[in-house]
């Protein structure tokens, strides 16, 4: 068993100016499902000086999507470079593979269902633990919007 394959990150390492917190895949997943905080990101959030409602509305903001034309985007030029600039943001603990680690969880959240989703992303990145830069989330949602279609201004 020790030899078993990674599929889906199973702990965000959150990070806001010199704070930085573990948090399980599945506590992220169970807030952005029912809004309910786990104690450990109710503190964090809390030091952090974020607004939960904010985290939440980052977490599951949805971007449909073709899933063929999302790959064909992503290995194009133009997604090579989005992908870049977003894994600045979200990205492998060794900040190596990130475009494609990146682009693995992207089209894997599309080709569920046509669409994708920050927790969806996180759900399918493909380590064992995923780096988010808290500070800049909301600049990597609205540039790959800018590519991949309209969302509203995200705060977080």
């Amino acid at each position: 068993m020790g030899n078993a394959r990674v599929e889906a990150a199973e702990s965000v390492v959150l990070k806001y100016r010199f704070l930085q917190e573990k948090i399980s895949v599945r506590e992220l997943s169970t807030f952005a499902k029912t809004g309910e905080l786990s104690t450990k990101l109710r503190v964090y959030l809390a030091l952090a000086k974020r607004e939960p409602k904010d985290l939440r509305r980052a977490l599951t903001q949805e971007v449909p999507v073709n899933p063929n034309l999302l790959y064909q985007v992503l290995n194009s030029f133009i997604g090579e470079v989005l992908l870049d600039r977003v894994s600045e943001v979200v990205h492998t603990p060794s900040n190596r593979a990130n475009r494609e680690s990146l682009r693995s969880a992207l089209v894997s959240s599309a080709l569920r269902d046509n669409k994708i989703t920050l927790i969806e992303t996180l759900e399918n990145y493909p380590t064992p633990e995923v780096h988010v830069e808290g500070e800049r989330l909301a600049e990597a949602a609205q540039r790959m919007v800018r590519v991949l279609g309209p969302l509203p201004n995200l705060k977080f």
